[in-house]
């Protein structure tokens, strides 16, 4: 392949890894497909592609509903037991964010959202909510009708907007005070204060980060509390699981304000939070390292600066 045709594959590589990133909810495997949307680039009779852009948006959204569906096809992801990896902000992964719609799209409660909308219904979400893809261009590429498109993305944003919470936290300094707070309370253990903290409805799950089980979905404030103070609880066990004792530190996670269980240069977990009202409404907790490896390998490359709890 010549220079100039890779060139503008690479120009090209940080929207398509954006664009499956949110399609797939993981940045192992939107890595993966832009890979074979470069080797079929590299197939490809290029001469024939009048808009490469278009040609590569095409490629990659056909590669992750194929992975999405043969996975839905062998019962790997059933539902409820799927978690979308966190990306520490900068990443680029996490692509555009000029809008509050792109925000959204990125964000840990809507790609958990998004997992329960059928393929079609994800892209076409994703393709015009996150990247601004008129119906026709998003017909073009999923090969189907644009009244089709049009549909298919209503039928979305009516799923999503059920149950997505209108009242969130928009202020993030004030959103963060509230995580300073419910860390605080969790690692002294006043698990009072940690149920005053939470929302009546409040939301949580977890692929094992201090959460207890899997998924919690919505929940008591008091059973919240009860699991995260179990977490947050140092024990001679955890600390032979995690290598040693970690560090906490505030950070920003797909949006969110987060916290992360840092043990040496290793994150061990992450907890992101949903803030409304001046309370926490919803937590996603991740401890899987095949989650947490995008993480880890940013926040190598991170100026970590002071821990917000240094001793557990």
């Amino acid at each position: 392949m010549d220079s100039v045709a890779v060139e503008r594959f690479e120009a090209s590589r940080g929207r398509l890894a954006s664009l499956a990133y949110r399609l797939l909810g993981s940045a192992v495997d939107a890595e993966d497909a832009v890979q074979d949307a470069f080797l079929r680039w590299q197939a490809a009779d290029r001469e024939r592609i009048e808009v490469p852009e278009a040609w590569l948006t095409k490629v990659v959204t056909n590669l992750c509903l194929d992975r999405l569906r043969s996975a839905r096809a062998r019962h790997e992801r059933p539902a409820g037991d799927w978690l979308p990896e966190p990306l520490l902000d900068g990443d680029p992964m996490l692509g555009p964010a000029d809008t509050f719609e792109q925000r959204e799209s990125v964000s840990l409660a809507v790609l958990t959202l998004l997992e329960r909308l059928a393929p079609v219904e994800r892209a076409v979400y994703v393709l015009r909510e996150a990247f601004a893809y008129s119906h026709a261009e998003i017909a073009g590429i999923l090969d189907i009708t644009e009244s089709g498109s049009q549909q298919h993305a209503h039928r979305a944003r009516v799923r999503i907007a059920a149950e997505r919470r209108q009242d969130r936290e928009a202020d993030p300094a004030s959103a963060r005070r509230v995580v300073e707070e419910f860390l605080a309370a969790a690692v002294s253990g006043r698990t009072e204060r940690l149920v005053a903290l939470l929302t009546d409805d409040v939301t949580a799950v977890s692929d094992g980060a201090g959460l207890g089980g899997r998924l919690l979905r919505r929940s008591t404030p008091e059973r919240v509390a009860s699991f995260v103070r179990a977490g947050f609880q140092p024990t001679d066990a955890k600390r032979r699981l995690a290598g040693g004792s970690p560090t906490f530190h505030f950070v920003t996670v797909n949006g969110s304000p987060a916290v992360l269980a840092v043990v040496g240069e290793r994150v061990v977990g992450s907890v992101a939070f949903e803030v409304s009202g001046g309370r926490v409404a919803a937590l996603h907790g991740m401890a899987g390292a095949r989650r947490l490896a995008r993480v880890n390998a940013t926040w190598r490359e991170h100026a970590a600066g002071a821990p917000a709890v240094a001793t557990w």
